[in-house]
């Protein structure tokens, strides 16, 4: 399988990922860079586009983007190198799953059970316009890439590498629909599921499972047949939430 370089891949997602802010300018960049961060979209080590590129894509001013940089490194998510070749890196090292639904997502309970009709609603929609559009070699070496980590990830065992990798190939996914609302939607799923899954055991069935349908997900976009890729995203969406509603709700 033709691979694309981790940073590439990591360009071509953030670049789809993150879209001007709304609203409370400060916020909205923390929210959209620190949940790009969490999914894995910059993971460990790498680092964010310059801070004209980043103000440009996110529509504020490069003074509000410096303050939501420093808010992410106080919280230890980046840390910023100095000099030539220098930048923000970074820092967050995704955790193993905490295996406790309590552990402050009890309020949220609703809010996160919602999330998995609207992403039965959203995604399978996303993959039938997927696999309906004409793609570019690049789209299409974005999700075979994607894939290829899941498929690396779940051959090593690592959750925590998994985790991250799923949540990319759906990123992916949803960016080759062109769609910023799409784009959008999934984003706020895949940050919502990042946190249900955290709280409840690592199967490691399902996740082989799991990874059975994302092939055959990614098969049907690029075949372009649309039936089987929202065929196959809605039976994904279905095996995920009878798993979350089971052992979260």
């Amino acid at each position: 399988m033709t691979r694309a370089g981790p940073a590439v891949h990591t360009a071509r997602l953030g670049e789809v990922v993150l879209r001007r802010v709304g609203g409370h300018a400060f916020e909205g960049c923390v929210e959209q860079l620190a949940t790009a961060i969490r999914l894995g979209v910059y993971p460990f080590g790498s680092s964010l586009p310059s801070e004209r590129e980043l103000a440009l894509r996110l529509g504020v001013s490069r003074a509000t983007l410096r303050e939501a940089i420093a808010a992410l490194r106080e919280a230890g998510m980046v840390r910023t190198r100095r000099g030539r070749g220098g930048g923000t890196v970074v820092s967050f090292e995704p955790s193993a799953p905490a295996y406790d639904v309590n552990d402050g997502l009890a309020e949220r309970r609703e809010q996160l059970l919602d999330c998995l009709v609207f992403r039965r609603v959203v995604e399978p929609g996303g993959c039938w316009t997927a696999a309906g559009r004409d793609l570019t070699a690049a789209q299409r070496l974005l999700l075979t890439t994607a894939l290829h980590e899941v498929d690396r990830a779940v051959e090593a065992r690592d959750p925590v590498a998994h985790r991250q990798a799923d949540s990319r190939l759906h990123l992916a996914l949803a960016s080759v629909t062109e769609s910023p609302r799409t784009i959008a939607a999934v984003t706020e799923i895949q940050g919502c599921l990042h946190d249900m899954l955290q709280a409840i055991p690592v199967l490691q069935v399902n996740i082989e499972h799991s990874n059975a349908q994302h092939r055959s997900i990614v098969g049907a976009v690029l075949d372009g047949d649309r039936a089987r890729a929202r065929r196959s995203m809605e039976q994904h969406c279905d095996d995920t939430a009878a798993l979350l509603r089971g052992l979260f709700g």
